[in-house]
């Protein structure tokens, strides 16, 4: 039976109160707990810790696992016994069912496939109520009382720019009433990050949002609506993730915002890994979430190092165990204590950041685009792997596709073609040419998938 989210708070305050031992003791009591909980109820698992210990509450004797080899067991995975690749495929193709039970049980979100392979994750009651938990303790480091006040003074508006109409892990985990509405949709708005910018402006304008939540790069396009005065908010608060800016491009927007800024770290592997402080430091929730950084070989880095990888413990999820599992992201870990004073481990994630698309219409002018936009509506389009999209131009993109192995490769093609003319004329750019390239996607050297890739050359700026 999964904690409420009242008690999961409290828990959370003693964990901080008690400092790095109250954290440790949390971490191995749920670790042992959930490696008992794998080995009775997941296949997969149950081979794989053969010759451990009957009890481990050290995460570093459990092997390695990755989202390729897990994708490959899926049905043996999974702790729920009814739970199949086939049905759940069946049901994230299905976009009339975003925020609907899965199995009348669990929230689906699937996850980009940047490593080389699309994820599919669910999410269990105890999941979902220490996401939400998280998401109210960042607030709590973010906000002080004066700030709370005016948020409440002002009508508490929220405004939250996600990919919508797919199972994005993000759009799934937003509380839902039964009849599928969102709780408290009046105050706690969704708007579409596909939107056009000039749509999505007038949007925000009539809501006049306390709060802004959104992709990083996506709000870096509305501080400049904002500095242009097309965009005209007061929000107290704005809140950016899933991509990195610069300390400057942070910067740059709590001053035109003249906000206080929080930035979030996670994936759908588990969704609230760390929040910042005020000194630009993410902290991680780590009486929930284990986080290692390994070198090539899974060996620890030390504090100060970069990782080349990071493996994740996800403590809260039982339908869908994930231990010591490669993520891909490098990380820095703080070497000393944090000057804000925040117990947890200080880390900074590396690579995440992503520059706009900047294409040119049929006027000359320039339309920037957030390269996440794009993605996400390819990423929707059921039977798709994995989609690369370069810009060849300002006025050009040429698309390498990766299809699943029970998906029709030219209707496949024939719905991302159309996913992305639909989206193009959406945005005053009906005369974008697109190409298709029968080269694979390539890969990083660090082994992941840039999925949009901006244009490097220079723009006609006369």
């Amino acid at each position: 039976m999964a904690e409420s989210i009242g008690w999961l708070l409290r828990d959370m305050r003693r964990a901080r109160k008690g400092g790095p031992e109250a954290v440790a003791r949390r971490q191995r009591a749920r670790l042992t707990r959930l490696v008992a909980h794998a080995r009775a109820r997941s296949p997969y698992y149950r081979e794989l810790y053969q010759g451990l210990p009957g009890e481990v509450d050290d995460v570093r004797r459990l092997p390695t696992t990755d989202k390729r080899t897990l994708m490959a067991n899926f049905d043996r995975w999974c702790a729920d016994r009814r739970v199949t690749l086939d049905l759940a495929r069946d049901f994230i193709d299905d976009p009339s069912r975003v925020g609907q039970p899965f199995l009348d049980s669990y929230r689906v979100g699937t996850s980009s496939g940047s490593s080389g392979v699309r994820g599919i994750f669910l999410f269990d009651d105890r999941s979902t109520a220490v996401t939400s938990a998280m998401a109210l303790r960042a607030f709590g480091r973010w906000l002080r009382w004066p700030d709370a006040a005016r948020i409440l003074a002002g009508g508490a508006r929220a405004a939250t720019i996600l990919a919508t109409g797919g199972h994005f892990g993000s759009s799934t985990v937003l509380p839902r009433r039964p009849d599928g509405r969102r709780v408290g949709e009046d105050r706690l708005r969704v708007f579409s990050v596909f939107s056009p910018l000039p749509e999505l402006v007038a949007q925000l304008n009539e809501f006049r949002p306390n709060v802004l939540i959104g992709y990083a790069g996506q709000l870096a396009l509305l501080a400049g609506e904002q500095e242009a005065g097309r965009l005209r908010i007061r929000p107290t608060l704005v809140v950016l993730g899933a991509e990195g800016l610069s300390a400057q491009g942070y910067r740059r927007i709590a001053s035109v915002f003249r906000a206080r800024i929080g930035n979030g770290y996670g994936a759908c592997e588990f969704m609230s890994t760390a929040a910042s402080c005020p000194e630009s430091w993410l902290h991680v929730n780590s009486d929930w979430v284990i986080v290692e950084p390994v070198d090539r070989d899974h060996r620890p880095v030390a504090p100060g190092e970069v990782s080349h990888t990071v493996l994740i413990t996800n403590l809260a999820n039982e339908v869908q165990p994930v231990l010591r599992y490669d993520l891909g992201d490098s990380l820095l870990v703080r070497p000393d204590p944090c000057p804000c004073g925040d117990p947890f481990p200080a880390i900074r994630a590396q690579g995440r950041a992503s520059d706009p698309l900047v294409f040119e219409d049929d006027h000359g002018g320039q339309v920037p685009v957030a390269p996440v936009a794009l993605a996400g509506v390819i990423d929707r389009a059921p039977g798709l792997e994995l989609a690369q999209v370069h810009q060849t131009s300002p006025r050009s993109l040429s698309v390498r596709m990766r299809t699943a192995h029970h998906a029709d490769p030219t209707e496949l093609r024939r719905i991302v073609h159309g996913e992305i003319q639909t989206f193009l004329q959406a945005h005053q750019l009906p005369d974008i040419e697109v190409t298709w390239s029968d080269e694979p996607p390539e890969q990083s050297a660090g082994g992941k998938y840039r999925l949009i890739i901006p244009f490097a050359g220079e723009l006609d700026k006369s």
